[in-house]
């Protein structure tokens, strides 16, 4: 039996969430539903449970722009994020709309009906058949059933416990042990300090290469003060546009003039190391920015480093060992606990297979029309987050857009839309950028690509961005829109 729907949202965390509210206040006279495979809503801040999981981004830009953060904190605790979407949730009556222990396991667009013939598992483990309008996908791009984890060698020999943070085992007991952690990006920095204040006997950082690494203050003064004196709106969207501006600030100047970032960064981090850790840890080869720069608030991991409850070893694993991991140096360190902070494996629209009358829709060979909707295929969305500014300023105006061209869809009585590609403008950079990154080198086959020029071009610019989407005219040579069939040419297609 199909159940007919309107719009399907795929995923309950920040993006879908923020789309749902969006399209709630919106487009009034739209329905939509939301998938999510997992038992809650959160995402990435449901799934991730090891210690002191936390934005690695202000919250008054990682907060949508129609609901205020109103907590003092500059970074939150994953806990602290799931209430507030939990907040919207109830805010904008979501929770049934929300169709939890579902699985998309396909989605094929047939053209004879306009519409999306979805195949779904349900929470049951039965299939079922939904068939909608649109599909916005709200996913993210990283695998939420495995992490990245590269092969070590002579791994199976360690008979410690070993623990991707991606799988954090519930209530680990690590009081008093060895703790060693694999990795140098945002999640490694944020366990260094957490499982040392947490009473591990001693954490050290295992990295091959050094990370620039920010100090940001916990507390947001100037914030406080004004949400003392101002309306709590006005409070937070001054505060959220200066710190936007800090964002795009920083980042231009590591763009224009990357030594004088680099100076300035490694000078803050000298400041706070005061002598007792190598720089040598903290001095990356490239310039700020190839990578993501990575934050911890009020220097936490400088101090943790400093006390001597954690120190960092810049090095190659040689192999594993019974009790720890051999270095290519030759040092050997000792482990009760090794974690994997390894990154990420890159998985696009929750790993659905799309096709289009049948055929496979390979992502890596599309483009993205705004940075929003998927060249050559129709009624398809997906909401991809910025890779140099919080997420959610991605999500708030990409909502914004999708809201706005349903609309002029219902205004002119179509029911179908497809951003026309060109191939001419395909590049083989993803939409991703041109940071470095190693889940970012691993995205190249099923992420979109870039295009050279505007439309096609994403540019991870959010001021730029929310400037082109909000002004953006549906009535180009690119969007091809197209009314209902006639009901006698409404077949649909078989397809095996």
């Amino acid at each position: 039996m199909e159940k007919q729907i309107d719009i399907l949202i795929i995923g309950a965390g920040i993006s879908g969430i923020g789309l749902a509210a969006h399209l709630s206040k919106n487009n009034p006279n739209r329905s939509y539903e939301i998938i999510e495979r997992r038992e809650s809503i959160g995402g990435t801040w449901d799934l991730f449970k090891y210690p002191g999981i936390r934005s690695d981004s202000d919250m008054s830009t990682f907060g949508y722009n129609f609901k205020p953060w109103q907590q003092s904190s500059v970074l939150a605790d994953g806990a602290a994020i799931k209430g507030y979407l939990a907040e919207v949730v109830e805010e904008y009556q979501l929770a049934s709309k929300i169709h939890f222990k579902h699985n998309v396991i396909s989605a094929n667009y047939d053209s004879s009906i306009q519409k999306w013939v979805v195949e779904i598992e349900d929470d049951h483990q039965k299939k079922q058949t939904w068939v909608a309008n649109f599909i916005l996908g709200c996913t993210g791009y990283y695998n939420y059933e495995h992490g990245y984890q590269p092969k070590f060698p002579n791994q199976l020999e360690f008979k410690g416990e070993f623990i991707h943070p991606q799988h954090w085992p519930e209530n680990l007991d690590y009081r008093g042990k060895k703790v060693l952690i694999i990795g140098s990006g945002a999640t490694a920095i944020t366990l260094v300090p957490a499982m040392a204040k947490g009473g591990a006997g001693h954490v050290t950082m295992l990295q091959r290469s050094p990370t620039y690494i920010a100090s940001v203050p916990s507390v947001d003064i100037l914030y406080n003060k004004m949400r003392k004196i101002l309306p709590e709106d006005l409070a937070y969207k001054l505060t959220r546009a200066r710190n936007i501006g800090m964002q795009r600030g920083i980042y231009a100047l590591a763009q224009k003039q990357p030594k004088l970032l680099r100076k300035l960064l490694l000078k803050s981090i000298e400041l706070q190391l005061k002598g007792k850790v190598d720089m040598k840890h903290f001095t990356p080869s490239y310039n700020p920015w190839d990578q993501r720069l990575c934050v911890v608030p009020d220097g936490d991991l400088f101090k943790i480093l400093r006390s001597g409850q954690a120190s960092v070893e810049t090095d190659l694993i040689e192999r594993f060992t019974e009790n720890g991991v051999l270095l290519k140096s030759g040092k050997h360190l000792d482990a009760d606990i090794i974690v994997s902070a390894t990154g990420l494996d890159i998985q696009i629209l929750g790993g659905l297979k799309a096709t289009l009358d049948g055929q496979p829709i390979d992502t890596s060979k599309h483009m993205l029309y705004q940075g929003v909707m998927v060249s050559d295929v129709p009624n398809m969305a997906m909401i991809i987050g910025y890779i140099n500014a919080s997420w959610t300023l991605k999500v708030d105006i990409a909502a914004d857009y999708i809201c706005r061209l349903i609309n002029y869809m219902d205004q002119k009585g179509y029911v179908e839309v497809i951003p026309q590609g060109d191939q001419t403008e395909l590049l083989e950079d993803t939409v991703m950028g041109s940071l470095t990154s190693g889940y970012i080198a691993r995205a190249a086959n099923v992420m979109p690509k870039q295009g050279k020029h505007a439309p096609w071009k994403v540019t991870n610019n959010y001021l730029a961005d929310r400037k082109e989407l909000k002004n953006a005219t549906f009535e180009d040579a690119v969007l091809k829109f197209k009314k209902a069939l006639p009901h006698d040419q409404r077949k649909p297609k078989l397809v095996s």
